[in-house]
Parts: C-alpha cells; structure tokens; sequence
C-alpha cells in the first residue's frame, strides 16, 4: 500500500467547512473515494493550481479550481455542455421569426436552458456545441482563443496544388482576408472533390466563401470537429452529453 504523504501545497488551499477533495473528485466521477485518494497521493492532482498531496484538504466544490492530470474536473453539477449533429436545413438559432427549424428543437425536452456556441449555417450540417456554461461558451467563440474547427467539404471540380496553396496562404473576400491552417484532399472524381479544412475563423459562411472564391462551389459542407471534440457517430438530429475526461480537454483547451 503506498504511504500517505502529508506533504502541504505551497499556498494554503484549505477550506475548514469545505468536503474532503477525495470525496469531491469521487462524485464528479473520477473513480471510487479510495481511486480518489491514489489520484491525490501521487500528485495528480491540484487546486486552485497547487498540487495537493494531502488527504486532509477540504475545498470548496462550488468555488474551487481542480484539475486532475492538467484536465478541469467540472464540479458544478447544473452546468452542462452536449454536442449536436446539426442536420442542413437546421438554423443554428434558438428561435426563428421566420418560422425555420432551430436546433432548441432538439433539446426541447432538457431541463437545462442550452444556447449555441459560435455559427454553423443553415446549409451545414454536423457538430455544434451547446451548453449552458456562459465562461466556456465566451472562450470557445472568443477570436483570441483561435479554437480550431474542423470541415469536410464536397466541392466541384478537382483542386490543383496552387488551389489549396492559395487556401493557405490567404484567399481575399469582401471582409478580409481568409486563411485555413490546413487543408487536404481526401478524395477525388472527374468532376469533383472531397477535401478537409482545418481554420480557427468564425466569420460567416467563410469556409464556403473561401471555395466558392478559388473556383470550387460547395455542394455538402460537414464540421466534424470543434477543438478537442469529434461528432464521431452522432446521427443528425441526435446529441451526446460531453463529461469526464472530454469535457475537461475542452476547458483545458480554452485555460480553463
């Protein structure tokens, strides 16, 4: 049995009428109280970013920090983020004056009130996020934090190396410039490609633009990743809750 180290964190982080951090990372699923316990043993674990070896500390769930191998463990229990495969011909609103299908139809019957993160048009479909944590959606749309989103775009025509070479180096449209931090073809026919594009813009419609601009409309445009997280098998119009280790190399992603 490994020794309990009673070694304390550089900067004080307990909290007297706090719960014991083992029983805090249990019930936010990290394993049984006793796993817990070799987490915070063998120095996986910190708070409020000190590391904390000592099985003694109380914190507390709703103002501490954790983290567990460098990813943040949600403790907030009312905050929840999901992923929705986003059919075309979905506007990515929670309403429509005009009377469209919007994706809150699809998490109609949550209790939780999701909103959308970021732009994903009404012709697109794939992954979009939704969640009612209001730090982590600001960072996930925010420029600054430059999160990669990831598409796969049926276009005509076949692209020539100079045709992805100008998509990387910077394509002009009418608000700027537009640049993709990669792209590469995955599959070709006499009349048409399949091509997957990587960028961190959020502008509108700019992936589509883009194509459209260098001579090769798009016909079928699908995100398939949003940072960390992949739309995987997720059939349109479903979701999947985002928890454990998933959620937290989102956060993490953002400096959370």
């Amino acid at each position: 049995m490994t020794p309990r180290r009673a070694t304390k964190p550089a900067r004080d982080v307990h909290d007297p009428d706090g719960v014991r951090l083992q029983k805090v990372l249990a019930s936010a699923g990290l394993g049984s109280r006793r796993a817990c316990e070799e987490l915070i043993d063998t120095g996986r674990v910190s708070v409020d970013g000190e590391i904390v070896r000592e099985l003694g500390i109380r914190v507390d769930p709703v103002k501490a920090v954790i983290h567990v191998d460098g990813l943040r463990v949600q403790l907030d229990t009312s905050l929840l983020t999901v992923a929705l495969h986003k059919p075309a011909g979905v506007v990515a609103t929670m309403s429509d004056p005009q009377g469209r299908p919007t994706v809150a139809e699809f998490v109609a019957d949550r209790p939780e009130r999701l909103f959308h993160v970021g732009r994903l048009d009404e012709d697109s479909e794939g992954l979009l996020l939704l969640t009612n944590d209001g730090e982590l959606a600001h960072r996930l749309a925010h420029p600054s934090y430059e999160v990669p989103k990831t598409y796969v775009a049926t276009v005509e025509g076949r692209l020539s190396q100079a045709t992805l070479r100008q998509l990387r180096e910077g394509v002009e449209l009418e608000d700027g410039t537009a640049t993709v931090d990669k792209v590469a073809v995955l599959e070709t026919t006499p009349n048409a490609s399949v091509v997957e594009l990587v960028l961190h813009s959020g502008r509108n419609r700019v992936v589509r633009r883009m194509l459209e601009e260098v001579g090769h409309p798009v016909h079928r445009l699908v995100r398939t990743r949003f940072g960390p997280i992949r739309l995987g098998n997720v059939k349109p119009g479903r979701i999947r809750v985002i928890s454990g280790t998933e959620l937290g190399t989102l956060m993490s992603s953002v400096g959370l």
